[in-house]
């Protein structure tokens, strides 16, 4: 057996991690991502730029560990769901990614729900019929770039798109394939409705295999880039959440993980199919053949952070956290609604945006600072009440991503939430993730639950509710609910 490395593909960021033939972390490295915003609600991304990162990333990671190339024997990705790459006969882009974030497809995804119905939809495929999913922006992409969609002869998701110019192999993931709104996720398979309304060709679309099977090795030409030996060999790989949820241990019923990045995916682990009648949480596949995933694919988050440190107060991201500290818990009266890119919860609604309220004159950056990272608590505690409502949530909160370095919002999302909090410290849990199935095709592991046992790092220490705050945050929470409900009828 042999080193492994296990990518994490973001929007913001390229992140990798090397484990050595044990299974144990030796290093990590990364690289920034640049998103492109054409349009109002429109994200995009050059391949390119993955390519890149996940070649200077690489090749970092492997120079300083000191070992040869040929000692890598196997690689993984997690990558960001949702986006969609339209490429040629020679698997090149013909066109940017249009990622995740994206929201032009609105009308799209409308026309779905008219054309079966959203109850319909939800009870197939576990998803909203939202313009986030595949369908609806390959539908955008035939009406809207109609050169584009008939030159290409797939339309792989981000890591699909990775994987074949890695080997060559046009390939997704069943986690990757139940984001598309194309996908019956009790049958684990394309459905015929569901292919029908969206007209789509379900040769168009990457075939579906395990996660952790392997697509092939490494083209000439792609390990040199990476630095790697053509030897080395690539799994199917799986979405960025889904990874980190391997990555933070949630490969059983009950834990509930919280992925706070850029946006912020609230999921737990589900061994039966179970679907929310409010809608606010959908059902995915599992990057573990035969589990699923019950989650709410994420409200921006960290974005929203970043946002508001270098467009509203001209500070970094880090200086947010350092003047959100020195506010009182419920920021003197600002409340922050965190739908700058619309709303997934308390209710998902496309048009809805973000809202500051509750601001005085004696009011600074250090109060609108907390009030952004309370407003996204609250959306993680609306997600969390859907979770109970459905008897899936255990008492634990396990926080994976940017967020889980912030001592300040690990306590304000235990104060908020009433439940303890604890952070993982496993190195790049996504990567980590994607390193775990690596490691299941490679044999460095017995089975999943022997990959978390030697990869996974909870912390020691557990953020408990401070019962000072309680009445605090429960009367801020029911003021942010009674604002994102007026908001949203004067927004939408």
């Amino acid at each position: 057996m042999g080193y492994l490395i296990g990518a994490d593909i973001g929007s913001q960021s390229i992140k990798v991690v090397l484990l050595d033939p044990d299974g144990t972390t030796v290093g990590t490295a990364g690289r920034p991502c640049q998103m492109r915003h054409p349009a109002a609600g429109w994200a995009e991304q050059d391949p390119a730029l993955w390519r890149a990162g996940l070649a200077a990333a690489i090749r970092d990671v492997v120079t300083a560990a000191g070992i040869r190339p040929a000692e890598v024997t196997h690689l993984g990705l997690a990558s960001q769901v949702d986006g969609v790459v339209p490429v040629d006969a020679a698997l090149e882009p013909l066109a940017p990614a249009i990622i995740w974030l994206d929201r032009r497809a609105t009308a799209e995804a409308a026309a779905m729900a008219a054309k079966l119905g959203s109850d319909h939809i939800f009870a197939c495929t576990g998803l909203n019929a939202d313009a986030s999913h595949i369908a609806p922006k390959l539908m955008w992409l035939r009406t809207h770039e109609p050169e584009i969609f008939r030159a290409a002869v797939s339309f792989p998701p981000v890591g699909g798109y990775l994987l074949g110019w890695l080997t060559g192999v046009i390939a997704q993931d069943h986690a990757n394939a139940s984001s598309t709104l194309l996908y019956d996720v009790q049958a684990g398979a394309w459905d015929p409705a569901m292919l029908a309304a969206a007209d789509i060709d379900p040769a168009l679309l990457a075939e579906i295999r395990p996660a952790a099977d392997v697509a092939g090795p490494l083209r000439p030409a792609a390990a040199s880039e990476l630095g790697l030996s053509a030897h080395c060999e690539v799994v199917i790989g799986t979405g960025d959440e889904h990874g980190a949820c391997v990555g933070a241990g949630a490969i059983e019923p009950g834990l509930v993980a919280d992925v706070t990045g850029t946006a912020e995916p609230v999921a737990t682990t589900a061994d039966r199919a179970v679907f929310d009648p409010d809608h606010v949480v959908e059902t995915h596949a599992h990057a573990i053949t035969g589990m699923l995933l019950v989650e709410n694919p994420g409200f921006v988050s960290g974005g929203c952070t970043l946002w508001c440190a270098e467009s509203v107060l001209g500070i970094s991201q880090a200086d947010l956290f350092v003047a959100a500290a020195q506010a009182p818990a419920g920021a003197d009266g600002v409340i922050f609604v965190p739908a700058l890119s619309g709303a997934t919860a308390p209710r998902w609604n496309d048009k809805m945006r973000g809202v500051f309220a509750g601001l005085a004159m004696n009011h600074n950056g250090r109060h609108i600072s907390r009030a952004v990272i309370e407003g996204c608590t609250f959306a993680l505690l609306d997600v969390l009440g859907r979770l109970d409502a459905l008897g899936l949530a255990g008492r634990e909160i396990r926080v994976v991503g940017g967020g889980a370095r912030s001592e300040l919002w690990l306590q304000i999302k235990a104060d908020v939430t009433g439940r303890p909090v604890r952070p993982v410290l496993t190195a790049e849990p996504t990567a980590t993730g994607a390193a775990v199935l690596a490691g299941l095709a490679a044999g460095t592991f017995a089975d999943v639950a022997d990959a978390v046992g030697r990869t996974v790092t909870p912390s020691t220490r557990c953020h408990e509710p401070d019962h000072r705050t309680a009445a605090v945050y429960a009367e801020r929470y029911a003021q942010y609910r009674a604002l994102f409900d007026g908001a949203e009828r004067a927004l939408t």
